[in-house]
């Protein structure tokens, strides 16, 4: 009634009543949301064994149980398990109509200890990801913090970025890896991510290489020196600005950039 209103009143001093039906459309469209989570199943860890050390394991060599393509119900066909590992393949041997994407875990995960290894082809690029969220029609690290897996003698992403903040076990963009003790490609890597209360830490072969922390003005001014900031792309920086939404959590993931990777003994305790 009272949109009515307003409209009559405005034909009344001279202006069309389309003028106003144009004006609240506008306004309707400006408060939608930019963007959509996808709601796609979860599942439950209470389904996978622990290991000695209280760590729920996410890949054990012989199932892809909980395993899916980011905004995907199923694993796409250049992800599979190849003696004993996990292993994305640019180019699968008898896979007629192969499809990458990256694969997370379908499960949200807040406070963490992520263990996996890696090793990658030569001049391979890949990632890590956490606290990410399905949104439609956009890539997973749009709404996710990346833990950088890179040949750094081979792959030209390592003398890009700033003091080496492109190699492995960087957060991607933003802090570099100190010391950077990755080893070279072909050869397997231990890597650790811990989340706990905001505070994240990125280990690599034992040794702790990055630290920061979630939600503070020092993770905003990250953000707003990187490629995400809020000038080069704003949905980017809401979302990161937000990681893990209102639950601060999220799904792990390993992504598809095209380049061979293999993963092993990926677990994950919780804190």
């Amino acid at each position: 009634m009272k949109r009515n209103f307003v409209c009559v009143l405005i034909g009344v001093i001279g202006l069309s009543v389309s003028s106003c039906a144009t004006k609240s459309a506008t306004s309707a469209n400006e408060v939608q949301p930019a963007y959509e989570e996808n709601n796609l199943a979860k599942v439950s860890l209470k389904d996978f064994r622990k290991n000695s050390n209280g760590a729920y394991v996410l890949f054990d060599g012989s199932s892809l149980t909980g395993w899916r393509g980011y905004n995907k119900a199923h694993v796409p066909n250049k992800w599979s398990i190849d003696n004993g590992t996990l292993k994305f393949s640019k180019a699968p041997a008898g896979v007629q109509k192969p499809e990458g994407g990256d694969i997370i875990f379908a499960h949200d995960f807040k406070n963490f200890e992520l263990e996996f290894e890696w090793k990658i082809s030569h001049a391979g690029n890949s990632g890590v990801f956490f606290l990410a969220k399905e949104i439609k029609n956009q890539p997973i690290y749009i709404s996710s913090p990346e833990y950088q897996l890179l040949d750094n003698q081979n792959h030209p992403d390592a003398k890009q970025g700033v003091d080496g903040n492109r190699k492995s076990a960087s957060l991607y963009d933003m802090i570099p890896a100190k010391p950077q003790n990755a080893f070279p490609a072909g050869e397997w890597n231990r890597a650790k991510i811990v989340v706990n209360k905001g505070k994240v830490t990125h280990f690599q072969n034992d040794e702790k290489v990055v630290e920061y922390d979630l939600w503070t003005p020092s993770w905003t001014e990250l953000l707003q020196t990187s490629k995400f900031s809020k000038a080069k792309w704003p949905l980017a920086f809401e979302l990161l600005n937000n990681v893990g939404g209102k639950s601060k959590s999220g799904v792990i993931g390993f992504q598809d950039h095209g380049d061979d990777i293999w993963l092993r003994n990926v677990t994950v305790k919780v804190l």
